[in-house]
């Protein structure tokens, strides 16, 4: 078997290898139920396709349903083999990959949201300077005593990750994210 094509515990294995490797976002819309979500990340583990995001929350009560939100990457087979088979889950409404309905109305990527507390140890000028990043991100203080601050920052991934890389020189101690939440602009809706 050719060295490059064997099996590595991922089907990522299976992709010619002039096929490069894509970030994109899958919203799914499932019943709200007991075990769906295992079900869901059970196809990923199983088939060794890994996530980088995951967001779920009930969206429609009246309807129970609730939207998974995956950040996920691949190449584009891999990726359209991924929506095939979460479209196959029985609970699964629907599966939209918001990254090419983006490209397809002309725009780079859906719009993408998280959310991130961030504690910040630090006294003196350290502190100010904490506060004055945190002022330029447009980050919001939640608690703060003497020693430290909880900043909620939101915004696209890449602001949340510059947010804190520059505040690891300044006492960085903890880090709690959301997720990544997404829509595609535009009027249509993600229907059942």
């Amino acid at each position: 078997m050719n060295a490059q094509l064997q099996p590595s515990g991922s089907a990522y294995f299976i992709a010619k290898e002039t096929e490069s490797a894509e970030k994109h976002t899958l919203s799914v819309l499932v019943d709200n139920e007991p075990g769906v979500l295992a079900r869901v990340i059970g196809l990923f583990s199983g088939r060794g396709y890994n996530i980088d995001s995951l967001t779920v929350s009930e969206t429609e009560h009246e309807k129970h349903l609730s939207r998974i939100t995956i950040v996920t990457r691949g190449t584009p087979h891999v990726l359209e083999q991924i929506k095939h088979q979460l479209e196959r889950i029985v609970p699964v409404h629907r599966v939209n990959d918001l990254t090419v309905i983006a490209r397809e109305m002309g725009q780079e990527r859906p719009l993408e949201r998280e959310l991130a507390l961030v504690k910040v140890r630090g006294t003196g000028n350290e502190r100010v300077e904490a506060l004055r990043l945190a002022e330029a991100f447009r980050a919001n203080v939640i608690d703060a005593n003497t020693e430290h601050f909880i900043f909620e920052i939101t915004g696209r991934v890449s602001k949340i990750e510059q947010f804190i890389a520059i505040l690891k020189p300044l006492g960085l101690v903890e880090v709690c994210r959301t997720g990544v939440a997404a829509m595609n602009r535009g009027p249509q809706g993600m229907e059942a």
